[in-house]
């Protein structure tokens, strides 16, 4: 990799559904969970990029920049003992591998033995591919072989992904006949034992006139990431600086779908680049320069995770059982969940396997931020069920067990009774939503709202009809009024939803009231249930209030 060309690397100061719809009609759905750094064994105050996790998942080899190497950039291993267990401290792979140049962008084999990788400067060219083999898994690296002429050219060829099959090798490059700066490519060759044929371009369906790179092709061979190029140009309809892509085909014999974007749980307003899967589909690897790593990029991970709540009630039951039953044997994408989270184009026994792991499950949005049940039976914390949010109850409001919508739920005494919360949500930084059952109350009191902020959800002060008072930043912003009163003494569902052009709120699953709002204004304080912004007196709840959500994105009851 070059340290003062396109690939250099800079610092920049800065759940969500997958939908894939290959050409032949054929749907992939899943989400991802929320990204984790993968922390001081693995990363440092330096660089760690390029992911490659083994078949067994227990060996993770990366590129990293940090001091002590060989050059500038060198592949190093982490190793487990099991998929259960943490990653072990990391280990420069040594020579014959790693030289006084750059090595980096390794991708594993699926049986262990040989692993790809690229080297700046090269013999061809600016980048070329090179593998290296060793006899068993506790074995040496053998001395590096170039892939050859017929795959390497004078421009940069870098970043392999080997196929499970060990005959297909993705890969991007700048080489002529492509479509913009870099484009994805692959050779391949007929079997093991054969040379590696000319290099393809995939094609203008993947392939733009901007520049696409680190490609990672899926173990079945029917998904393939990749990001955009750390230089740019990059393509539109991301989040921030480089964001990760996927394209999906039903066999391998199909042609590539349109690319997707993974989507804000996983690409950030940072850069978020060289994807890796598992072999099973379970886990999506990547590097990243976004705000809470070691150093100025680090590895990520983030479980990817089938949708196997078939009918959206948030349990897998027989009811789900029933869904995947009346399916068997076709292939509706609904059911299809296994042996990968975007199935294998049949509804059968790998999927009823993945169905029984969640079995009596709760199963929660991803986009679901903060979740306080309320459903403890003592003390003065209420536990957030999704996160670390954790709340504190202030003056002596008494827990209600059985006596909630959903379980148990806290009677607040409208003097000086509420709970502050852990969540801080600017509501400028994107959709929001929130949702709570509220029985009792009285006009001009509050069920949710922000220190120092506006009162998200309250009864109004004249009639007890629901009402926000998150607005536009502008002058001309005025609360959002409903006509439904909420302090009849019956229990009320309650949501503000706000999808970035529109403010909306509901009562027991129905839309009460709606404006079109450009802009909600900042604010960055905690949040309080049953009590006002300001905390002031008549503002706190005097009532029931049960199962508390907020959400990061616009949600429809």
């Amino acid at each position: 990799m070059k340290a003062n060309g396109s690939h250099g690397f800079q610092v920049l100061v800065v759940c969500v559904a997958v939908i894939l719809v290959v050409d032949s009609g054929v749907r992939a759905d899943f989400t991802f969970g929320r990204p984790v750094n993968l922390g001081p064994n693995i990363n440092s105050s330096s660089v760690e990029i390029d992911p490659s996790i083994s078949a067994d998942g227990l060996e993770l080899f990366f590129e990293s920049r940090r001091p002590g190497g060989h050059g500038l950039a060198d592949i190093y291993v982490s190793r487990r003992a099991s998929k259960d267990d943490p990653w072990g401290p990391c280990m420069n792979i040594g020579a014959p591998v790693n030289a006084a140049n750059w090595e980096q962008a390794p991708s594993i084999s699926a049986d262990g033995l040989s692993l790809y990788f690229s080297n700046y400067p090269s013999v061809y060219g600016i980048d070329d591919l090179w593998v290296t083999t060793r006899a068993s898994v506790s074995d040496p690296w053998g001395p590096p072989v170039n892939l050859g002429a017929t795959v390497n050219s004078s421009a940069d060829d870098w970043a392999p992904s080997i196929s499970a099959d060990g005959l297909v090798v993705f890969f991007m490059s700048g080489r002529a006949g492509g479509l913009g700066g870099d484009d994805l490519w692959f050779t391949s060759r007929a079997t093991k034992n054969d040379p590696w044929g000319s290099p393809v371009n995939l094609g203008a369906t993947i392939n733009s006139s901007h520049e696409e790179a680190f490609p990672d092709i899926s173990a079945d061979s029917r998904m393939l990431f990749f990001s955009d190029h750390m230089g740019g140009p990059w393509r539109p309809g991301g989040y921030g600086g480089q964001d990760l892509w996927v394209t999906a085909r039903a066999t391998t014999n199909d042609p590539w779908g349109e690319p997707m974007n993974l989507g804000p749980v996983i690409n950030s307003s940072a850069w978020d680049f060289s994807p890796n899967i598992s072999a099973d589909g379970s886990t999506l690897y990547f590097g990243s320069d976004r705000p809470g790593g070691m150093g100025s990029a680090d590895l990520w991970q983030a479980p990817i995770i089938p949708i196997v709540d078939f009918n959206g009630d948030e349990i897998v039951d027989i009811e789900d059982l029933v869904i995947l039953i009346e399916h068997w044997g076709t292939n509706e994408t609904l059911c299809d969940i296994g042996p990968m989270p975007w199935g294998d184009g049949v509804v059968d026994a790998a999927d009823l396997e993945v169905l029984m792991r969640y079995w009596q499950q709760e199963v929660l949005p991803v986009s679901l931020i903060a979740y306080w049940k309320l459903d403890e039976t003592s003390g003065m914390m209420a536990a957030d069920s999704i996160g670390a949010n954790n709340a504190t109850l202030v003056g002596d409001p008494i827990w209600q067990p059985g006596g909630g919508k959903l379980g148990g739920a806290l009677q607040l005494d409208g003097g000086d009774d509420c709970v502050t919360t852990e969540l801080i949500r600017d509501p400028s930084e994107g959709a929001v939503s929130v949702f709570a059952w509220v029985k009792g109350g009285a006009p001009g009191q509050v069920i949710l709202s922000q220190d120092k902020g506006a009162n998200w959800l309250m009864a109004g002060a004249s009639d007890g009809a629901l009402v926000t008072e998150l607005k536009g930043s502008a002058r001309t912003g005025k609360a959002l009024k409903s006509a439904v009163s909420v302090t009849d003494g019956a229990w009320h569902r309650v949501g503000f939803v706000w999808d970035g052009s529109n403010r909306i709120l509901y009562v027991d699953g129905i839309e009460v009231a709606r404006d079109t709002q450009s802009n909600l204004a900042a604010s960055t304080g905690v949040l309080y249930i049953g009590g006002g912004s300001s905390l002031a007196l008549g503002t706190f709840w005097s009532g029931l209030i049960d199962d508390v959500r907020v959400y990061d994105r616009a949600v429809t009851p």
